[in-house]
């Protein structure tokens, strides 16, 4: 199943997204994160989207396909999105990932998740403004992947997670 789309870049502070169509989120399997091949503007590529916390979705645009696309803000782009149930692993943050290293016996519980699970985790862990907030995540994310939990409890999957891009579960306006 493929679903296309037409959207147009935006720019939040530094960074570029593209806000998917509602008809293309109300295509996909899920309200919060899908996996997803994507090609747009002839360049294929996985990624995950995001959830917007109304319904919907959008993609961060990474350096590198920006780039390829010679993409900015108000450029208009056509794609299409193919769901599919192999996640690519997470970029794990370094404060998350030297708290796994440090911590070899929560090392078996986070090679046996999913990478969907390991995207939850990433995402719960980063989805705070408070430095303080964030440390004590990374300690509760070792201590119950120690004590053999799987997913972080009690964590809205379909609200907008990204400190910088939302605002009570929210992705800010960005028309």
């Amino acid at each position: 199943m493929s679903i296309t789309f037409d959207a147009v870049a935006q720019q939040v502070g530094e960074r570029i997204l593209l806000t998917l169509p509602q008809s293309a989120s109300q295509a996909l399997p899920s309200r919060g994160q899908v996996a997803v091949e994507a090609q747009i503007g002839g360049h294929a590529f996985m990624t995950v989207l995001e959830p917007d916390g109304r319904k919907g979705h959008w993609i961060s645009v990474d350096e590198k396909l920006r780039e390829a696309l010679s993409l900015e803000a108000g450029d208009g782009v056509h794609g299409a999105l193919t769901p599919t149930r192999v996640w690519p692993e997470p970029e794990v943050p370094e404060d998350l990932d030297a708290a796994l290293s440090d911590a070899p016996d929560s090392a078996g519980t986070w090679t046996d998740i999913t990478p969907m699970a390991r995207w939850e985790w990433v995402r719960w862990v980063t989805s705070t403004r408070s430095a303080t907030t964030r440390e004590r995540r990374v300690e509760v994310t070792v201590d119950k992947l120690r004590a053999g939990k799987r997913r972080p409890c009690c964590f809205d999957l379909s609200s907008c997670t990204d400190p910088e891009l939302s605002r009570s579960g929210k992705l800010v306006d960005v028309s």
